[in-house]
């Protein structure tokens, strides 16, 4: 058996939080995700933050994916961080954000907690190797 044989895939929730209806990033990168040899749960839509706190303990991911588009990434998404550090889940989970996030509210994320933000239009090899380079071993 190779090394790479031996190593569990890459465990990945893709979360819709909120209710935000715009689901088609969500589907698009939970794909490519698949294609890149990650295991991938997707979590539909409209979830509350605790739903997606107790989804990705539950799962035991690696990554976390959040999707929004609403505009109320800065309520949302310090409540998952706060969630997953009440689990003690947050160090041995890499959280990124992808929808269309102001300038302005990048860094308060990032200090809240999200390791990094994808935009509309970032290229799928570009999520995915960082995913690759940042996920924690287990």
């Amino acid at each position: 058996m190779s090394v790479e044989e031996d190593q569990r895939a890459i465990r990945c929730l893709v979360a819709k939080v909120g209710l935000d209806g715009h689901d088609r990033g969500a589907h698009v990168i939970s794909r490519a995700f698949r294609d890149a040899g990650f295991e991938v749960i997707y979590s539909g839509l409209h979830n509350a933050p605790d739903e997606i706190v107790q989804a990705a303990v539950q799962e035991d991911v690696d990554v976390l994916g959040i999707s929004i588009l609403s505009g109320a990434h800065n309520t949302l998404v310090p409540k998952i961080v706060a969630g997953l550090e009440e689990y003690g889940a947050f160090e041995d989970t890499l959280i990124i954000l992808g929808g269309v996030i102001p300038d302005k509210d990048k860094a308060g994320l990032e200090e809240a907690g999200v390791d990094a933000i994808f935009g509309p239009g970032t290229p799928m090899e570009e999520t995915i190797e960082f995913v690759r380079e940042n996920a924690p071993e287990r």
